[in-house]
């Protein structure tokens, strides 16, 4: 049998506060662990605006990095052309090129894809 409690609707609400408070505290511990231990990374405002604007997240990502086209193409193994392609948003590039993008700028491919 399964035992019921009553409480007022205000004791309810302060609990599920509570509850609310303590998950947002959880979250941002892991994000703080995964910060210290080189998991993540914080993005300035300047780009993460970029990103937020739509621009593309390959252009986004190669200019926090301080890389040229050539750079980038040439760390990640493709042609210098396909990269200022998915730069502009001409072409989406394979599953492939993505993740020696990604690789090669030390971030996710969801990253890139936008995802």
């Amino acid at each position: 049998m399964t035992r019921m409690v009553t409480i007022p609707q205000a004791e309810h609400d302060r609990l599920r506060a509570a509850a609310d408070d303590l998950a947002d505290l959880q979250a941002y511990d892991a994000a703080r662990a995964a910060l210290a231990a080189g998991e993540d990374e914080l993005i300035p405002a300047a780009f993460a605006d970029r990103l937020l604007d739509g621009e593309s997240p390959l252009r986004v990502y190669r200019g926090l990095r301080g890389l040229t086209q050539a750079v980038l193409a040439e760390a990640a193994g493709v042609h210098r052309v396909t990269v200022a392609e998915i730069g502009t948003g001409r072409k989406q590039g394979s599953v492939a090129t993505l993740r020696a993008l990604a690789g090669a700028l030390g971030v996710r491919v969801d990253d890139l894809a936008g995802a």
